[in-house]
């Protein structure tokens, strides 16, 4: 099987992925095999999208990771023993830019000495008030909810977009609308930031420009092992 190591110290487990029977390419591999934690996978998910991605751990912190060795992980692999588990991104395009997030995108303040005021639209249709003010928005997939979205709304779930208001000083109730539905955030005092996952990639928004987020058809395939 051709596979790409990725990881920033993936130099440690070159010795076990090729005792295991792996060809290690630059390009073109059937798998990205990621040496780290659930960051590492995200960040290969960027570099390489579409491709099947298998965690080894290198992080006490991997939920994406199996419960078995690494040794023995590979081995599975190798053996085809495993299956892939296909999950949905999230996609926002603002000023002729767009991201894709596998566990969130999120629009936060650019200066955190001064709250955002934005207006956010669902369908179109407005979200309470004239505006609202706080650090921002964060929009999670199912895979992401035990993240960002739940360090904030203290909550996850399994179907849908979350959607979870950062420090607003009004309250404002976090919510899971269905997967077909449409965000908009219109930035009404800033500058804000849009990232998609941990990318170095972002986009600025000023005063009255406006991002949407929606369900790509884009996915990303995880491979299982138990």
């Amino acid at each position: 099987m051709k596979a790409i190591l990725f990881g920033a110290h993936s130099h440690e487990a070159t010795e076990l992925v090729k005792k295991e029977g792996f060809t290690l390419l630059e390009k073109n591999p059937d798998i990205i095999i990621c040496y780290g934690g659930d960051g590492t996978i995200l960040r290969a998910e960027h570099e390489y999208p579409g491709v099947p991605k298998v965690a080894l751990r290198d992080s006490r912190v991997c939920k994406l990771c199996s419960a078995l060795t690494n040794e023995e992980v590979l081995k599975r692999v190798k053996a085809g023993k495993y299956k892939e588990e296909r999950v949905w991104k999230l996609e926002c395009r603002a000023k002729g830019k767009t991201l894709y997030g596998v566990n969130d995108i999120v629009i936060h303040n650019k200066d955190p000495r001064h709250a955002m005021r934005y207006a956010l639209s669902i369908d179109g249709v407005r979200l309470g008030g004239e505006e609202i003010i706080g650090d921002g928005v964060v929009l999670a997939t199912p895979l992401g909810s035990t993240g960002y979205y739940r360090s904030i709304a203290d909550s996850f779930f399994e179907v849908g977009i979350g959607l979870a208001f950062n420090n607003s000083t009004e309250q404002v109730d976090h919510m899971v609308l269905n997967e077909e539905r449409e965000v908009s955030v219109r930035v009404v005092r800033g500058p804000a930031m849009v990232y998609a996952d941990n990318q170095t990639d972002f986009i600025e928004l000023k005063e009255g420009e406006e991002v949407r987020i929606v369900k790509s058809k884009k996915i990303a395939t995880i491979v299982r092992v138990s």
